[in-house]
């Protein structure tokens, strides 16, 4: 079910907003949500990754050996 709603937003954010007959006007989406749409299949795809993406390491101060 995420795979294919995943498909159905990219999909939709790909075509256009709206489409009239025989003269044929189209209307693209807007630049925001293009954008939008963008970073939230980005994010899916980086939470599907291995780790947290947040390295933590410990620091020590020089001359407190």
């Amino acid at each position: 079910m995420g795979d294919e709603l995943t498909n159905n937003i990219e999909e939709n954010a790909a075509g256009p907003k709206r489409a009239k007959g025989d003269a044929g006007e189209i209307e693209q989406h807007p630049l925001p949500d293009q954008i939008a749409a963008d970073r939230y299949l980005q994010s899916k795809t980086a939470m599907q990754g291995k780790g947290l993406g947040i390295v933590t390491k410990k620091l020590v101060p020089p001359g407190t050996d």
